[in-house]
């Protein structure tokens, strides 16, 4: 009687011991297959493309135009160029698939030009003043592939924005509102350079 319950014993410990190598084994498959696929954060551009050079954006915004109802919001703020460019240069840093370099030793070389700064009503209060304003920040970007000296790909009419409110609890300054749209405008141009062409 007392073999029969030591063999029990020693069944039991094989069975606890392949049980566990069974939900190791299961476990370690589900790791390497969750790991192996999915989301990435690594760009689609090719590998040959490592740096970029960034040229200062132009202003091409025209103030000199006769007013009208379509154009009326249409305004400039000094040195607006400049901060694009600034922000884009940092974005590229923080992103990091294309680190910016000086012209010289670029592979890819981005020119912009903005072209339309608007400041446009989005609601109004009872007394028709305007509770809400949107800023769109308007530009014309390409990018240039220095190794094969040739156009990569080029997007005009390209838009940055952002809402803000004059009033309320979630009222946010004017500045405040064009950084963000600067922000947001850098952000899209970043997506945009390094996704697949």
């Amino acid at each position: 009687m007392g073999g029969k319950g030591t063999r029990k014993i020693t069944v039991n410990g094989e069975e606890k011991m392949i049980r566990k190598l069974f939900l190791l084994v299961t476990s370690y498959s589900l790791l390497v297959t969750i790991t192996g696929c999915g989301y990435t954060t690594r760009s689609m551009i090719s590998n040959k493309y490592r740096t970029i050079y960034v040229t200062p954006f132009v202003n091409k915004v025209d103030i000199t135009n006769e007013a009208y109802t379509a154009n009326k919001y249409r305004i400039y703020r000094p040195t607006l160029e400049t901060d694009i460019t600034k922000t884009v240069t940092n974005k590229f840093l923080f992103d990091g698939n294309l680190k910016p370099m000086r012209e010289e030793t670029a592979d890819l070389v981005l020119k912009g030009e903005l072209i339309e700064f608007r400041k446009d009503p989005l609601t109004y209060d009872d007394n028709d003043n305007v509770t809400e304003y949107r800023i769109n920040l308007v530009v014309n970007i390409s990018l240039w592939d220095k190794k094969e000296n040739k156009l990569a790909w080029e997007e005009n009419g390209f838009t940055g924005n952002t809402s803000y409110f004059t009033t309320g609890t979630q009222i946010k300054s004017e500045d405040v509102a064009i950084n963000d749209a600067v922000t947001d405008l850098a952000r899209r141009i970043v997506e945009r350079t390094v996704e697949q062409w």
